[in-house]
């Protein structure tokens, strides 16, 4: 089995999945701290419930919370599923990229920075309904230079264009129906960029299914009375996932 692709292959997906765990731990402590303005350095990870700081033992993704048993050690308060879920999610998204792209490994960083800050945005817009400069904005010179470190000088051309023109797209929806935040806007040209990157069939595709996926959540939500006709929905969530959904599902 020595050099045959398809091991290769699995490997690099297990070892880009653990990593993936790692950095889904990290992300949990991100979509806590960045929407209140807080380092997501220090101070360590603490219970919020009797401010124990977390164990090196009981921080282990998914499996520090499985020991615990979903409670804090020191004062027993439930400790959310979210975060276990959130780390295996980050490490399949990360298994995904390598298995959909086995031959581009230079355009992993860049598709695996994609994920991890799609995964942060889609639950921060969730909690608190925007997504936040300090994430966003940094996001435009770092995946510019991976993809330019993955080496393709046609690909480039068409991020730059792709990344215009959506945010261009959104951009005017925002203007002229308000129906669109600014904080979609700024993302749009970033996912542009990626989308196009891949291929002009996926920035169509991937803008596209975006809007299919809010009108369907929109009337299911519609018609299960969990939201009316004026209900704000965040819009963030159906533009990364359709995004992921392109790259690495269809």
């Amino acid at each position: 089995m020595r050099g045959d692709p398809a091991m290769i292959t699995a490997i690099w997906a297990t070892w880009m999945g653990a990593l993936g765990l790692c950095v889904g731990s990290f992300l949990n402590v991100v979509v806590h701290r960045v929407p209140a303005g807080l380092s997501v350095v220090s101070p360590g990870s603490a219970c919020p419930g009797c401010a124990h700081g977390i164990r090196a033992r009981h921080n282990v993704p998914v499996l520090g919370w499985l020991a615990l048993r979903g409670r804090c050690f020191d004062c027993g308060m439930p400790i959310s599923a979210r975060y276990p879920l959130v780390e295996a999610g980050t490490a399949v998204l990360f298994a995904a990229v390598v298995l959909r792209f086995p031959d581009q490994p230079r355009l992993w960083p860049a598709l695996l920075y994609v994920a991890a800050i799609g995964v942060a945005l889609t639950l921060i817009d969730l909690d608190v309904r925007r997504l936040p400069d300090a994430i966003v904005l940094p996001s435009y010179p770092a995946l510019a230079v991976l993809l330019v470190l993955a080496g393709d000088a046609p690909a480039l051309t068409r991020a730059l264009i792709g990344g215009l023109l959506l945010g261009a797209i959104y951009a005017a929806i925002a203007l002229v129906s308000g129906a669109m935040g600014w904080g979609d806007v700024k993302l749009a040209g970033l996912l542009g960029a990626v989308l196009a990157y891949v291929s002009w069939e996926a920035l169509i595709l991937g803008g596209y299914l975006a809007f299919v996926l809010g009108a369907g959540v929109g009337i299911a939500l519609l018609v299960l009375g969990r939201a009316g006709r004026r209900t704000a929905v965040p819009f963030g969530p159906f533009m990364i996932g359709a995004v992921l959904l392109t790259l690495l599902a269809l």
